[in-house]
């Protein structure tokens, strides 16, 4: 017995040293009626009292005057007796009056129904407080800032995609109020095509799986409107590792993405311009070089047609040549509208009276199946360009959209003033235009055809059924005369329409003599007596020089030749009497134009011819009597030197 009772002392004294050495927890004793009786290490770590300043004192000396007003102490008790236990986060006050932040836990002890006093674990809670009351604040600032962003949606859903928070961003761009959305399924947002392929399905399940995801797409607001929108969404997991919802952030960006596009329309827009522009450099020169031997082959050919005892077959086969010269000047001309570089007859045209002028051929050239509606307004002002040129045009982007349309249809032409100012997409100087559209219901074009349409060469038809340079020459003439081609195409069919500027109040044009169908004729010599009429040809092509000196010595004229304008200078000297001069425009160190301005100076009345495959001329040239286009035969040679061309 004594041993047992040893025993149990013991042990009470080693809880009582545990006890009383415990420094991080306040742990003492009250008796019934609340005054301390223990008091340990901890507690006067805590609270800076001692035992002596403790025990017999009631513990209500560590509250504030207002608690203990209120009864705090005691009630904390009260509810130990009743409940079994009692809890307490609050303020204290240590020794020097200071106060600390307390966790306290209060258990009764009973002796059967009566009450033998209360444990006491009390534990300084200060820096938690306070640590807990900074991240209170941060996320209140944060919530606060999330708040206050307008221009993004930022919202959190849970794991299922539903809504649980709505900042005033959201209610900006998407037009839901917090109390209309909160709880609805994030799905409401996407647009009806994007739900039935279980697009946020599965952007939610790329997100749990991946950690985030970025996208862009057509969204709707509450109003139905669409907008493009700039998506984030994250995954958020607590400590565990386990998804407990996801943090979306939306940016309407439909401005921007607008922008984009015009910006990518406009580059898209100058990388066609400089590769046609390219294109058309390389297919003038070659188109100019191609001039200049049909030239040659065309004249020496008509020389030899002329030859009255050339035998009957052989004509036909000159003829036969001739015709495909012919051929080829066509193919030249085509390529040099389309670089730009053709030479055109600017005057006044009236786009009706044009177009009226064509019914017949329009009808006979499109055959029964197409039918042909002209809209035109009652007044219409006239335009700048090269009749003969603009009826090719028309004509050009008629059987285009009859091709078009396979077995028949409807070919619309219709024509419209239209102010132009600045930044206009087709580039064009601000200013009046008229608008001319030829418009078919066929098929259309897709968007790779539509952007390849005006590439010289480009054609869908079948072999030996286009050119592929009817469109791109229609194309260069409209950019020539200060115009632009603009093409529509659709499921509905394509419409080509053509700006052509408005006609200034007085306009004049450089007389140009055309090219004549050469005709077998027999040699007229000039009917002059004495030394025959001398002619001055300058050209830097030997080729070309010498057919022109035979075509005009054939025609009775002494033509001498000048590989250059210097030499032509120089060769003036000696020749007193000269009738004309005959001279090409694109020579090295000095061209025709410029040649004829020098002529126009020392021998004034002179007649100056200028040839020119060209339009790089100036539209009033001092000292040229008139435009030769090449390559020319031997008729429209003579009818330009004699002026009745």
């Amino acid at each position: 017995m004594n041993t047992h009772r040893d025993s149990a002392r013991m042990d009470d004294s080693a809880y009582r040293r545990l006890v009383e050495g415990i420094s991080d927890y306040a742990i003492f004793w009250l008796e019934p009626g609340g005054a301390v009786a223990t008091w340990n290490a901890g507690a006067l770590h805590a609270t800076g009292y001692s035992a002596a300043d403790m025990i017999g004192q009631p513990f209500s000396l560590l509250f504030s005057g207002e608690d203990n007003g209120t009864g705090a102490p005691e009630a904390l008790l009260d509810t130990a007796l009743r409940e079994g236990r009692s809890e307490l986060d609050g303020w204290l006050l240590r020794k020097d009056g200071s106060r600390f932040w307390a966790q306290i836990l209060i258990d009764p002890v009973r002796d059967g129904d009566t009450p033998l006093g209360f444990g006491v674990v009390m534990r300084d809670r200060t820096e938690r407080k306070r640590l807990d009351e900074e991240l209170r604040r941060s996320q209140e600032q944060f919530r606060v800032l999330v708040q206050g962003v307008a221009d993004y949606a930022i919202y959190m859903l849970d794991p299922g995609g539903h809504i649980t928070s709505w900042n005033s961003g959201a209610e900006r761009i998407k037009g839901y109020a917090p109390e209309e959305v909160i709880g609805r399924h994030y799905s409401a947002f996407f647009t009806p095509d994007d739900v039935a392929r279980g697009e946020p399905t599965t952007n939610l399940e790329a997100v749990a799986r991946e950690g985030r995801i970025e996208t862009e797409g057509w969204r709707l607001r509450k109003d139905g409107s669409r907008f493009w929108a700039h998506v984030v969404i994250d995954r958020i997991t607590d400590d565990t590792g386990k998804l407990i919802g996801f943090a979306k952030v939306t940016r309407d960006v439909t401005e921007r993405r607008a922008s984009a596009q015009a910006l990518e329309q406009a580059r898209e827009a100058l990388f066609q311009s400089q590769k046609l522009e390219a294109v058309g450099q390389l297919t003038g020169g070659v188109a100019h070089d191609f001039n200049n031997l049909l030239m040659a082959v065309q004249g020496n050919l008509e020389l030899m047609r002329d030859h009255a005892e050339l035998p009957e077959r052989l004509n036909r086969l000159v003829g036969n040549a001739l015709t495909g010269v012919r051929r080829g000047v066509s193919l030249t001309q085509r390529m040099l509208a389309f670089a730009r570089r053709q030479q055109l007859h600017l005057e006044p045209v009236n786009v009706v009276t044009l177009v009226s002028g064509m019914s017949d051929l329009l009808r006979t050239s499109l055959g029964p199946s197409i039918a042909i509606e002209v809209r035109f307004p009652l007044a219409l002002p006239d335009v700048m360009g090269d009749i003969n040129q603009l009826e090719l045009c028309v004509l050009n982007l008629c059987v285009n959209a009859r091709d078009a349309m396979g077995e028949g249809g409807i070919i619309s032409i219709q024509a419209a003033t239209e102010a132009i100012g600045t930044a206009h997409l087709l580039h064009l100087a601000p200013g009046d235009y008229v608008r001319l559209s030829i418009a078919d219901n066929g098929s259309g074009m897709d968007a790779t055809t539509l952007a390849r349409a005006t590439e010289p060469f480009f054609t869908t038809k079948g072999v030996g059924k286009g050119t592929g340079l009817g469109l791109s020459m229609v194309h260069g003439i409209v950019q020539q005369s200060g115009g632009a081609l603009q093409l529509e195409s659709g499921d509905a069919g394509t419409t080509v329409s053509i700006y052509l500027p408005v006609a200034p109040s007085e306009a004049t044009a450089l007389p140009v003599s055309t090219p004549t169908e050469p005709r077998r004729v027999n040699r007229q010599a000039v009917d002059v007596k004495g030394p025959l009429p001398v002619i001055l040809v300058v050209d830097d092509d030997p080729l070309v020089l010498s057919t022109a000196v035979e075509m005009l010595n054939y025609a009775g004229y002494d033509a001498r030749g000048a590989a250059s304008a210097n030499e032509a200078l120089r060769r003036l000297e000696t020749i007193d009497e000269l009738v004309a001069v005959v001279t090409d425009h694109a020579m090295p160190g000095m061209t025709g134009s410029e040649l004829a301005a020098r002529l126009a100076t020392i021998r004034p009345g002179l007649r100056v011819v200028l040839a020119s495959g060209y339009s790089e001329l100036p539209t009033a040239a001092p000292g040229i009597a008139v435009q030769l286009q090449k390559p020319f035969g031997r008729d429209a040679l003579l009818a330009a030197i004699r002026g009745n061309g």
